[in-house]
C-alpha cells in the first residue's frame, strides 16, 4: 500500500513517446512542477497533453513545447504563451480547444465512465462543427464525448503513503478529476504524510485512484501574470 517513490523521474519513467497525459493546474497554479522537470528531462515525444492550458512561454507546460515533446493540446485558454502561438500557426502543433466548463465535464465524465453529455454551450460556433445536436426542451444541445488518460500528473498540498490527496486553495481546480480520469495517476505533493494520519472528511482524491506519489522540492510557485496597484502615498 505504500505508493512513495524516490523520486520524480521515477514516478514517471513508465510514459512512453505518443503517450496521453493529463496535466493539473490553471495557468501556473497547482502546477506538477517538479513532475513535469521530469517529462522534460525523460526527453519524451509527440505527447498528447490536456490541460486547461499550456503554462506561458518559458514556464510550466511551455517547457515541454518549447523542446518539441508536444504533438496535440487539449486546453482551454492559451493565451499566455508565444511559442504556442507560433506553432500552431505554423501547424506544427495540434490544437483542439474546449470551453472551459466543457472540458472540466468531459474529464469528470471520463472518471465516472459516462460515455457522453449534452451541452449547451458552443452551439452556433466551431466548437459545434461536426458534433451530433439534440433540441431538449426547445434548446439545441452538443454531444461531448469523455477524456480520458494515458497518465495523470496531479498536484497536491498534503499526501499520505497510501495516495489519498489534499488539495489547497485554487491548486485544486482540474486536478480531483484527471485523477480519476487516467489510467495511472502520479501526484507530487509538498507534504508527505503517514497512512492514516489524513483526517478522511478532508481528503479530496482517494488513494485508490493513486498509482504513484513522490515528494515534491524546490517549487518556485510561478506567477503567471502580476498586476499590483500603485503603492498608496
Amino acid at each position: 500500500m505504500n505508493k512513495l517513490v524516490d523520486s520524480a523521474d521515477a514516478a514517471i519513467a513508465d510514459v512512453k513517446d505518443g503517450a496521453t497525459v493529463m496535466v493539473g493546474g490553471f495557468g501556473l497554479c497547482g502546477n506538477p512542477e517538479n513532475l513535469i522537470r521530469a517529462l522534460h528531462r525523460k526527453g519524451v515525444k509527440d505527447l498528447t497533453i490536456i490541460s486547461n492550458n499550456c503554462g506561458t512561454t518559458d514556464l510550466g507546460l511551455g517547457v515541454l513545447l518549447k523542446a518539441r515533446q508536444v504533438r496535440k493540446m487539449i486546453s482551454s485558454y492559451v493565451g499566455e504563451n508565444k511559442e504556442f502561438e507560433r506553432q500552431y500557426l505554423s501547424g506544427e502543433l495540434e490544437v483542439e480547444l474546449v470551453p472551459q466548463g466543457t472540458l472540466a465535464e468531459r474529464i469528470r465524465a471520463g472518471g465516472a465512465g459516462i460515455g457522453g453529455f449534452y451541452t449547451a454551450t458552443g452551439v452556433g460556433t466551431q466548437v459545434a462543427e461536426g458534433k451530433e445536436t439534440r433540441t431538449l426542451s426547445g434548446r439545441e444541445y452538443l454531444l461531448e464525448l469523455p477524456l480520458k488518460a494515458d497518465f495523470a500528473l496531479v498536484r497536491a498540498w498534503k499526501a499520505d503513503t497510501w495516495g489519498n490527496l489534499v488539495y489547497r486553495k485554487t491548486t485544486r481546480n482540474f486536478q480531483p478529476m484527471m485523477a480519476a480520469a487516467a489510467r495511472v495517476t502520479v501526484a507530487e505533493a509538498e507534504q508527505v504524510v503517514p497512512a492514516g494520519e489524513l483526517d478522511p472528511d478532508q481528503v479530496h482524491t482517494p488513494g485508490i485512484y493513486v498509482k504513484r506519489i513522490v515528494k515534491g522540492e524546490q517549487y518556485e510557485r510561478w506567477i503567471e501574470r502580476r498586476t499590483v496597484r500603485p503603492r498608496p502615498a
